[in-house]
């Protein structure tokens, strides 16, 4: 639906195979605005507006609103932050009182905290746990689960400790220590034991306690790959590497499947602001293939532009994600048809060949946030285009293959043209000697109607998708016949047509680039089919050995 979120939300949506929504992500600032609407309305009748019980009210209608929505089992929430800070307390006294309000078995409370590692004396300290759990009974929640995280494996003597001075069960007290990635935590906590506290406490009806399989055998393919696979990921924001992490987590799915690991080179996209084709050759020798990910501003465009100029030169694989599609769009345009000035109005809104540029109803928005496209839209396929057959809906035809069903099409289409124009005299012959109107006859007949309607993506073999978009800047139609003339086709369109979605260059073993995110929508064991053809076409072009000591494990990131 477009809301903008925490990163651990993505998280929950790849764990739990779920397509959340901006229910699922409350923030004081949403709560706050609607206990001030609400008494701006006159609901709370003059009463003076508290914390307690305005504030919580709305918190907890939050909760059981999603709730109610999902028609789910289980809910989950996840108070963010840490016990004791201000921002929470309003959230966590709203917990509390939905303990008090529900039966007994129907909520479980789960307190993650550290346990610290001291290197110096190979000790696990259990005082920080106790003072977070002094902390959160003050409030008055008694936490029924404790996950202990810690860098070591944790023994019983430590879970022992922790149970007694916390009060909870020992068995109660899960050790949760540091993965080598994400991945594995499902499975290091149902060995601890967590999932049948959960069923056991929530009274929970399930045909059996292990649906783990189908995970483990996935976690077992992507801790054992047979071949690396090396991708150049190209930002402008590779410093703060969590601002990719769901692009380089799809990366991870789509290598998984394809038995490969995903040995990923971040490159700072302004640094080749400016930078030669010999730089840009250095940069991406050790690289099979090209990501080019999503970003605001002028800064590394030109970089960006660059290297997709490189790889389409190159033929080297180029998987190219919103603004990685945009300034793929423009590498194309000055390489193929040579418009040197070809460039983005988000750079030079002066620009002569403004290929990418702001649509005309996006011009008299002066907030920012209103010229984006947001959430899900649904796409168009053309048929016999790479895009198509990555999502399963036709096949790719060869040159020659295309070239002959280009001809029969055409064929088709006069023998249609023909029949039609013969049918419709005969139609109108018989309605002026019916009704002696002669007239109507050129009503009656409207060529080229049904291509209109059909088009490209509308054709046999074509199909619709649905994709979650964040943009502002799109394709320019002014010059999309021209550059689909040279090669760069709209492999993707709106409903209507007017906005190119997906781009692909014709002859390339794999040039595609999105205006949305296909990122946001891989799922462990069900990579996104983008994602997967251009790790396969990667793989069909990595001859490296697998290089151990540079390999960076999927799932590894300071938001697991």
């Amino acid at each position: 639906d477009g809301a903008e979120t925490d990163l651990d939300l993505g998280h929950y949506e790849r764990f739990l195979d779920q397509d959340l929504t901006g229910e699922s992500s409350v923030t004081m600032g949403q709560i706050s605005a609607a206990v001030i609407e609400r008494e701006r309305r006159g609901d709370y009748l003059g009463d003076t507006i508290q914390t307690i019980p305005h504030v919580t009210d709305a918190v907890q209608e939050r909760i059981r609103g999603l709730a109610r929505n999902a028609d789910a089992d289980v809910l989950i929430v996840e108070v963010g932050g840490t016990v004791g800070d201000i921002e929470g307390q309003a959230f966590l006294e709203a917990i509390r009182q939905m303990r008090y309000t529900e039966p007994p078995d129907a909520t479980l409370a789960v307190h993650v905290t550290p346990l610290f590692h001291l290197p110096a004396t190979g000790e696990l300290k259990t005082k920080p746990t106790q003072h977070s759990v002094r902390t959160l009974r003050s409030m008055g929640i008694q936490p029924d689960v404790i996950l202990a995280r810690a860098e070591v494996p944790v023994d019983d003597a430590i879970r022992g400790k922790v149970a007694l001075f916390c009060d909870v069960p020992f068995g109660a007290v899960v050790p949760l220590p540091t993965a080598s990635s994400i991945y594995h935590v499902p499975q290091i906590l149902d060995r601890a034991g967590l999932a049948g506290l959960v069923i056991d406490r929530l009274r929970l009806q399930t045909a059996r306690r292990d649906g783990l399989e189908d995970w483990r055998r996935w976690v077992a393919r992507l801790d054992s790959p047979e071949r690396a696979c090396s991708i150049a990921i190209v930002g402008k924001y590779v410093e703060l590497r969590d601002a990719y992490l769901s692009v380089r987590e799809a990366l991870a799915h789509a290598g998984a499947e394809q038995g490969a690991r995903i040995e990923i080179d971040w490159i700072q996209s302004d640094e080749l602001d400016g930078a030669g084709a010999g730089e840009i050759a250095s940069q991406l020798s050790v690289s099979s293939g090209v990501l080019v990910p999503g970003g605001f501003g002028r800064r590394g465009i030109e970089g960006e532009v660059a290297v997709a100029r490189y790889a389409l030169e190159q033929n080297l694989p180029y998987l190219g994600l919103c603004r990685g599609m945009q300034n793929m769009v423009i590498a194309f345009a000055r390489a193929r048809l040579g418009w040197e000035s070809a460039t983005t109005t988000e750079q030079d809104a002066q620009a002569e060949r403004p290929v990418i540029a702001l649509l005309d109803e996006q011009r008299e928005v002066t907030e920012k946030g209103g010229t984006m496209r947001l959430g899900r839209y649904p796409c168009l396929l053309a048929p016999n285009t790479l895009a198509a057959e990555a999502y399963g809906i036709g096949k790719r035809l060869t040159p020659e293959e295309e070239a002959e069903a280009a001809a029969e099409r055409n064929r088709k289409a006069q023998r249609t043209t023909l029949a039609a124009i013969a049918a419709a005299n005969r139609a109108a012959a018989q309605e002026e000697e019916q009704a002696g109107i002669a007239s109507r006859l050129g009503r009656r007949l409207r060529p080229g109607r049904r291509a209109r309607a059909a088009g490209p993506a509308g054709d046999p073999g074509g199909g619709e998708i649905g994709e979650r978009h964040r943009h502002r800047w799109e394709f320019n139609p002014r010059y999309r016949g021209e550059l689909s003339a040279a090669g760069l086709i709209a492999s993707g369109t709106s409903l209507d047509g007017g906005l190119v979605e997906i781009a692909e260059v014709r002859g390339h073993p794999f040039m595609l680039g999105t205006q949305f995110h296909p990122e946001l929508r891989s799922r462990p064991g069900r990579p996104h089919p983008l994602f997967r053809e251009f790790i396969r076409a990667v793989l069909a072009a990595e001859t490296a050995p697998l290089r151990r000591a540079q390999a960076e494990p999927a799932g590894t990131d300071s938001a697991s």
